[in-house]
């Protein structure tokens, strides 16, 4: 009886996400041996080896952003914005590896939507730099902040460089830097609180929970991990820009739409930590430990007679090569009509979908927590 129970819960997965791709070979699980393997040392590996890693990288980079900000505070000179728009960037691009880590300390201050939420409101950044008065805690002001925000202050409130330095060092000048600051000042809050909570308690609360249920930090984490690919990266950088979803393509939409050239690289840096996280690679390392790859390969899971964890890498490298093809998504979207190579770079990453959301959640009997509802 449980393995009939076993066969349609399967294809109740499979039915679920019809909607990601066409009909996906049956996923095999080798029964013969009863397999042992430990939850905890793969919690063990994601904390001290990758999420908390991590996130000390990514306040370091965050430190050096504000220090490039008080040198340009001070002098606003065009080599201080270059060396500004640096240290955004370097931030920008650490940025990806702790984004899909949405669990614990994250979830509780809602760090991905109070650090990245694109397109950015230009208007109310502006009536916000008028007036004097905001208050960027309020959620409705998300958009007003974070990266996209520092994109706008940092590239488009001047038609080109020379108008954003006069800017900076007009009349203006102590409200447009103010409103900066408290950017910068807002993000570095969020970063430090969600930093010492990983590393003063909520460690040791994520690896002690290293049951199979829903509640347990593998299936959370795996749900999380999934929803950041689906979400975020592949409907988020590129999907929703592309106009899939909406019948008409949104350059405006693009991540770091003001720089301009970097949006594709941004997606690659987040392909790779998601590449890395699926492969269990210490954060800035060749080393890897256990990880949802060696889970699969404990498990021999097998699809279409080929292990799943291969499989999977492989699609992901098959992406990234197309990424790669491309240049910046503004420039592929504004310039081609249809942006044609970019939408066959979005089949490819979208490829990887059904065997992350299907096929190893089916191995694992980890259950899909999140609802499918951007009509993909």
């Amino acid at each position: 009886m449980s393995r009939i129970i076993a066969f349609f819960f399967v294809l109740t997965l499979v039915w679920a996400c019809s909607s990601d791709s066409e009909a996906e070979a049956t996923v095999v699980v080798d029964p013969v041996e009863e397999v042992s393997f430990e939850r905890s040392a793969l919690l063990i590996n994601w904390a001290d080896n990758i999420i908390v890693p991590s996130y000390e990288a990514f306040s370091t980079d965050l430190e050096m952003l504000t220090a490039s900000f008080n040198s340009f505070k001070e002098d606003a000179s065009e080599e201080n914005l270059v060396n500004l728009r640096s240290s955004w960037v370097n931030a920008y691009s650490t940025w990806q590896h702790i984004a899909m880590f949405e669990i614990g300390p994250a979830e509780t201050v809602g760090f991905q939507l109070n650090m990245n939420i694109y397109p950015t409101d230009s208007d109310k950044i502006d009536q916000f730099i008028a007036s004097g008065s905001y208050d960027l805690s309020l959620s409705s002001n998300r958009s007003a902040k974070g990266f996209p925000a520092l994109d706008y202050l940092l590239y488009g409130i001047g038609e080109n460089d020379a108008a954003i330095l006069a800017l900076y060092n007009s009349d203006e000048k102590d409200s447009l830097l103010t409103y900066t600051e408290d950017v910068l000042l807002d993000m570095k809050s969020l970063t430090d609180a969600v930093l010492s909570d990983w590393k003063e308690g909520y460690r040791d609360t994520f690896v002690s929970n290293d049951g199979a249920s829903s509640t347990a930090s593998v299936d959370r984490m795996v749900n999380d991990y999934i929803f950041y690919y689906e979400k975020y990266l592949r409907a988020g950088k590129m999907g929703i820009p592309l106009g899939v979803f909406s019948g008409s393509t949104l350059p405006q939409n693009v991540e770091a739409y003001y720089e301009g050239t970097i949006s594709d690289d941004l997606f690659l840096e987040g392909l790779n930590a998601v590449q890395d996280f699926f492969n269990g690679k210490h954060y800035n390392t060749g080393t890897e430990g256990e990880s949802l790859a060696t889970y699969l390969n404990a498990l021999n899971t097998l699809k279409e007679g080929e292990d799943l964890s291969a499989l999977i890498n492989a699609q992901l490298n098959t992406a990234r090569a197309k990424v790669q093809d491309l240049t910046a998504f503004r420039d592929e979207i504004e310039n081609n009509d249809p942006p044609t190579a970019m939408l066959l770079t979005y089949d490819e990453v979208q490829k990887a979908i059904p065997m992350l959301k299907v096929d190893m959640v089916s191995a694992m009997s980890i259950s899909i927590d999140f609802v499918d509802a951007d009509g993909d």
